[in-house]
C-alpha cells in the first residue's frame, strides 16, 4: 500500500487530494497545526477513530516552520509520496505578514525537502515530492503565462513561492530527488476559504437572496483569472508524481474571467443584478496589484493526459448552489431565534 504524506491536508486542495489518494488505495497521512478550536471540518467525512480497522487516514501534529517536527513525521509516515500544499495562501494578508509568509512558504519548503532529503540518504528509499506552485508566481508578466515566461512576482507570497520552486529545481539537479513542481493557476470550489474573492461573492450572493445581507464589498474587479475547478486540479498533481521522470507543469484552464464577470455570474444564478449589491471598498487593492493571470497549458496537458471537467459556468453554478443552501439553513435558524454562524458547516 502506497503511503502519502500531505501537508495542508485541511485547505480546499489537501482535503480534495486526500479524498483522491484514499479512493486510490493510499494511506494517507496528514499535517495538521494545533488549534484551540477544530480546523478539521474539511476531511471531517474521510476522518475514523484510530482504534478502529481498516483506518487509511491518519493526521499528525506540525508545522512547516518546525524543521525537526518535520523530519520526525518524515521519519514515522515513511512516506512514498510528499505533497506540499501546506502555505499562508493568502495574498492580501502577506502584505500583512510578510515575514511569516515568507518563513511558511518559502523557508518551509525548504527545511520539508531536508527532511526528506536526510530520510533519503539514511534509510535509501525513494520519496517523490510535489511542490505546490502558484501562478501568482508570474505576476506582471503579459499573459498568456507559459512555463517558460519569466517570474515577475506582486506580493511578499508570490516571491515565497518564487523561492520554493527554485528550491525544488535545485534539490533535483544537487541530490537527483524527484521533485515536481506545479504551477497552478487559480482553482476553486465549494471549499475555497470565504476570505478569497470567488467564495466571498458566492457566500454573499447566497446570504443577499435570503435576506441576512445587504451589500458585498469588493477590490479591484477588473483583475483577470484562469479560473479552474480544484477536484480536477488535485488529479493532475497526482499524475506529475506518476511520470518516470521528475519535472515542471503549468495547470491551467485557457480562458480567464475578471472578477466583475464573476460576480456578475454568480449573481446572475439567482435572478439578481450585481450592480445593485457590489460596492468597492479600497482596503481590498493590493499594494502591487496583479492584472491579467492566463495559463498556456497545451504541453503539459499532453504530457500528463489531462484535462479539466469543469468550466467556468459549471464552477459558478456549483458554488452558487452550495452557497444558497448553506445561506437557506442559516435563514431557517435565524427565523427560530439562533444566533449562528454557518462557517464550520461541513464543505461538501
Amino acid at each position: 500500500m502506497k503511503r502519502a504524506l500531505i501537508t495542508g491536508i485541511t485547505g480546499q486542495d489537501g482535503s480534495y487530494l486526500a479524498e483522491l489518494l484514499l479512493e486510490k488505495g493510499y494511506e494517507v497521512h496528514g499535517i495538521i497545526r494545533r488549534a484551540s478550536t477544530f480546523n478539521t471540518d474539511r476531511i471531517d467525512h474521510l476522518y475514523q477513530d484510530p482504534h478502529e480497522e481498516g483506518v487509511r487516514l491518519f493526521l499528525h501534529y506540525g508545522d512547516l516552520t518546525d524543521g525537526t517536527g518535520l523530519r520526525r513525521i518524515v521519519e514515522s509516515v515513511r512516506p512514498h509520496e510528499v505533497y506540499n500544499l501546506g502555505a499562508q495562501s493568502h495574498v492580501k494578508v502577506s502584505f500583512d505578514q510578510p515575514e511569516y509568509t515568507a518563513d511558511v512558504v518559502g523557508t518551509g519548503t525548504l527545511r520539508l525537502f531536508d527532511a526528506v532529503r536526510d530520510y533519503c540518504d539514511t534509510t535509501g528509499c525513494a520519496v517523490r515530492i510535489y511542490q505546490a506552485g502558484s501562478s501568482e508566481m508570474f505576476g506582471a508578466a503579459p499573459p498568456p503565462q507559459r512555463l517558460d515566461t519569466p517570474f515577475y512576482p506582486r506580493s511578499p507570497y508570490a516571491v515565497a513561492k518564487v523561492a520554493g520552486y527554485w528550491y525544488g529545481v535545485n534539490y533535483r539537479e544537487a541530490y537527483g530527488m524527484f521533485i515536481a513542481n506545479g504551477i497552478l493557476f487559480n482553482h476553486e470550489s465549494e471549499r475555497r476559504g470565504e476570505t478569497f474573492v470567488t467564495r466571498k461573492i458566492t457566500r454573499a450572493v447566497g446570504r443577499i437572496k435570503h435576506g441576512l445581507q445587504d451589500k458585498l464589498f469588493l477590490g479591484n474587479l477588473e483583475a483577470k483569472r484562469d479560473w479552474g475547478y480544484a477536484p480536477d486540479y488535485v488529479e493532475a498533481m497526482w499524475l506529475m508524481l506518476q511520470q518516470d521522470v521528475p519535472g515542471d507543469y503549468l495547470i491551467a484552464t485557457g480562458e480567464a474571467y475578471s472578477v466583475r464577470e464573476f460576480a456578475e455570474a454568480a449573481f446572475a444564478e439567482v435572478g439578481l443584478n450585481w450592480q445593485d449589491y457590489v460596492e468597492i471598498d479600497p482596503r481590498y487593492f493590493r499594494p502591487t496589484e496583479v492584472d491579467y493571470l492566463l495559463g498556456e497549458a497545451t504541453a503539459t496537458r499532453e504530457q500528463l493526459g489531462w484535462q479539466p471537467k469543469v468550466g467556468f459556468a459549471e464552477l459558478v453554478k456549483r458554488m452558487v448552489a452550495y452557497d444558497l443552501e448553506l445561506a437557506a439553513q442559516e435563514k431557517t435558524l435565524s427565523d427560530a431565534g439562533h444566533k449562528v454562524n454557518l462557517r464550520s458547516v461541513t464543505h461538501g
